[in-house]
């Protein structure tokens, strides 16, 4: 039986070269494919991800940056009863649209609270719309009701 006749067996794996096993071997001897000196030459090496030969590694040369911003976060904005007395007419509704539209507030904002700096002497109804105990005073003291 020839060689050319012997079929080629299927999922054949060659085994991988022995290096560093002499000269007979045919690879291998003094370095052994590995170049001359240096840190690679030497046994035990393993290159970490990011390891840039004992310079300062990249992600150490960027700056830092990210934080952490909360999802559930509510912006509230800060309207003073004074400010509501100066923008608006007696016998007004005060809601957080009225106050968008007026530019008291960002448009953005999710929440509008009302506090009691300043005074107020117009009749103003606020609805939908926080309110501290002082402002609350303040607004039923002028006449005007808080819903």
């Amino acid at each position: 039986m020839y060689s050319e006749n012997i079929p080629k067996r299927k999922g054949k794996k060659n085994k991988g070269k022995r290096l560093g096993r002499g000269y007979g071997s045919g690879v291998g001897g003094h370095t052994v494919g590995r170049g001359t000196k240096g840190q690679k030459s030497r046994s035990g090496h393993k290159s970490l991800v990011g390891f840039e030969g004992g310079n300062v590694p990249f992600f150490r040369r960027m700056p830092k940056y990210g934080g952490f911003k909360s999802r559930s976060k509510i912006n509230t904005q800060v309207v003073n009863v004074g400010t509501l007395s100066d923008h608006f007419k007696s016998g007004a509704k005060v809601t957080i649209d009225t106050l968008k539209e007026t530019g008291l507030v960002r448009k953005n904002a999710q929440e509008v609270k009302v506090l009691g700096k300043g005074e107020i002497t117009k009749k103003i109804i606020i609805e939908g719309i926080k309110i501290s105990p002082t402002a609350r005073e303040k607004v039923e003291k002028a006449g005007g009701s808080v819903k």
